[in-house]
């Protein structure tokens, strides 16, 4: 057991849409992320996705509306809803995801999760 500093997590990496794990909470990978610009469209059939702005301001696009989400707000994308994060500019996200779900929904396309 010990305390995450999650600003110190974020300074370590300057890239975007590159989800880094800092924790584990059950069966979940918690992971702090960039934002900047548009991510794809996609979906996870399987699990709700879970979003909390730390720092900054995105925008989440549903096929039918969108949704702004500031810091210190969360947003849950329920399972099988197709979506797209999106920030103007650098938008820092806290992330918590079942162990071993792809970012973009399918494991060809995903980014990889390194530990930090």
């Amino acid at each position: 057991m010990k305390t995450i500093n999650l600003a110190s997590k974020l300074a370590q990496f300057s890239t975007h849409w590159d989800p880094h794990v800092v924790a584990d909470y059950n069966d979940n990978d918690v992971m702090v992320v960039k934002f900047q610009g548009e991510f794809p469209f996609h979906l996870h059939e399987d699990t709700d996705d879970f979003f909390l702005v730390l720092e900054g301001e995105m925008v989440m696009d549903l096929e039918d509306a969108q949704h702004p989400v500031g810091a210190g707000e969360l947003f849950i994308v329920p399972r099988g809803v197709t979506h797209r994060p999106r920030a103007a500019a650098e938008c820092k996200v806290l992330l918590i995801e079942p162990k071993g779900v792809p970012n973009t929904g399918n494991p060809a396309t995903a980014a990889p999760k390194p530990r930090i």
